[in-house]
């Protein structure tokens, strides 16, 4: 099959022939239909986050099942699916306290003392997040994969496969937004996008959007945003300060930068919640001001929107097919396998909420 490797960072990557196994026990082989591109993607691929290379990255997709291996019951071939890296083992302490999205049981990726499930002339690669959807092919457990109904656009499934999961499932499950609540989110790519929509499916009652591309804060008022903030023009704490007579219920940061999550907490109104969802550089420090503790200000991470796929994705699909979630908008380009490289530089420039490769173009 055809894959994008991972080579080197920052090296444009090439489309390479590469081997996929047969799925095992418990293993599904996806033909992968679409697959979006993603910061965390981006952040591999230019050494901010470490990861060990040759590696087929790619996260956010969609496909339609090929095969199954043995003892796999929850879906045959044909059926469509969403793939998630919150791939669970069900038994552990994370997933019986409902918490899968934190599994960390090794036994769903990677198999023991068998050829490995992608490889090219006899030497394994890795699949970024269990996955490698920069692939025509996925070899996954079956724990990484959500059967979704057959009428669900791929191209835009896929876009659920992460970043709206992320986004959406920040709002609702891990900072648990009520109706009426006062909102704000710094940054509006597609995680940020996504968490403005999950806001106003909430029933939030200011969303307000701070960004520094106008274009993008364009966007963010079809997604939901009731007011925008353009970070370049005017002080973001400040401005959202005085538009809310002392702060917001909940902050999202969806950038991943130490200045945005003090930013986050900055806005917050007496016993606030600022969630940060970005992926922060590792071994940046976030310093706050000690005496914001005592009015009960609060700050959290969220990791996959504290998602539970196999639930949340069936729903969030109907939620498209409602009209309630805006994936439409959130893709800008649908590229080729070959133009990866393209995508991901993309990224870098500030303008593209999502570029989804689409593997029959």
């Amino acid at each position: 099959m055809k894959a994008a490797v991972f080579r080197e960072v920052n090296v444009p990557m090439e489309v390479e022939d590469i081997a996929v196994s047969k799925p095992g026990p418990r293993e599904v082989l996806v033909r992968t239909a679409a697959a979006g591109v993603c910061h965390s993607d981006m952040h591999f691929f230019n050494g901010t986050y470490p990861g060990a290379t040759p590696m087929v990255l790619g996260h956010e997709s969609a496909g339609v099942v090929e095969a199954v291996g043995a003892d796999v019951h929850y879906v045959a071939p044909g059926d469509h699916v969403i793939t998630c890296l919150s791939v669970f083992c069900g038994h552990c302490e994370h997933c019986l306290t409902g918490r899968m999205n934190l599994c960390e049981e090794p036994e769903t990726r990677r198999r023991k003392d068998e050829e490995p499930r992608i490889s090219q002339g006899g030497t394994a690669l890795g699949q970024f997040a269990n996955l490698g959807s920069f692939a025509e092919y996925m070899l996954v457990h079956e724990h990484a994969v959500a059967k979704i109904r057959d009428d669900m656009p791929l191209d835009r499934a896929a876009l659920i496969g992460c970043g709206v999961t992320t986004g959406v499932g920040a709002v609702i499950h891990t900072a648990k937004v009520r109706p009426g609540e006062t909102v704000v989110v710094i940054g509006c790519g597609g995680i940020g996008l996504s968490c403005i929509n999950g806001a106003a499916i909430a029933g939030a009652g200011r969303i307000i959007a701070v960004d520094t591309v106008p274009s993008k804060l364009e966007l963010a008022r079809k997604f939901g945003a009731t007011d925008v903030v353009n970070a370049k023009e005017d002080d973001p704490v400040g401005t959202v300060l005085a538009m809310t007579s002392g702060g917001v219920h909940h902050a999202f940061e969806a950038i991943g930068l130490k200045v945005t999550a003090e930013q986050a907490f900055q806005m917050l109104k007496h016993g606030g919640t600022a969630t940060v969802i970005g992926m922060i550089p590792p071994g940046s420090m976030v310093a706050l001001h000690g005496v914001d503790f005592l009015f009960e200000k609060k700050i959290q991470g969220s990791f996959m929107g504290s998602n539970r796929f196999r639930v949340d994705m069936p729903r969030f699909v109907d939620f498209y097919l409602q009209g309630k979630l805006h994936l439409d908008d959130m893709v800008s380009s649908r590229i080729k396998l070959s133009d990866v490289n393209d995508a991901l530089q993309a990224l870098e420039t500030g303008e593209v909420a999502r570029s989804v490769i689409l593997f029959d173009a």
